[in-house]
């Protein structure tokens, strides 16, 4: 084999090598990554269209807050014009309360549950994530609750 046909087979290994990398980590990634949603997105989508992984912000809907009978506890995540339910089979954050700015991590059941594998509540009384204040305030505008977008502090 000359030289020139031995550096084609190895650039050629190398790419293929790469490639195969970049799949593997591509489809090893595929149920960590969450994207963010707001309940007026998802109403706008169907539940139906939403498989993987997803991350919903809003606040806790005032008087949604109640505990299963298997101890779950169950709310609403609103952006003052849509609601998406949600179950959570862990203990809540400290700071989660009704009326709060929230943002849950999970997937839909067939049932149109948000089933949270992680639920992260605001840190203090002013911080509100960007995507959350963006999707409140879209709400807002179309028609909302006014009191819901608030503007954030950083």
């Amino acid at each position: 084999m000359r030289k020139r046909s031995q550096r084609l087979w190895l650039i050629g290994a190398a790419a293929a090598l790469t490639t195969g990398a970049v799949a593997l980590a591509v489809m090893g990634l595929q149920d960590t990554v969450a994207f963010f949603q707001s309940p007026s997105d998802i109403a706008a989508k169907g539940v139906a269209n939403l498989k993987q992984s997803i991350r919903v912000g809003g606040l806790v809907e005032k008087g949604s807050e109640t505990h299963g009978s298997d101890g779950a506890l169950l709310f609403k995540i609103t952006d003052g014009v849509n609601t998406v339910p949600v179950v959570y089979h862990d203990i809540p954050p400290d700071l989660f309360e009704e009326g709060k700015g929230v943002v849950a991590e999970g997937k839909f059941d067939e049932t149109g549950r948000l089933v949270a594998k992680r639920v992260l509540a605001k840190h203090d009384e002013n911080y509100m994530p960007k995507e959350t204040y963006d999707a409140l305030k879209r709400a807002a505008e179309s028609g909302g609750d006014k009191n819901y977008g608030k503007e954030p502090t950083t």
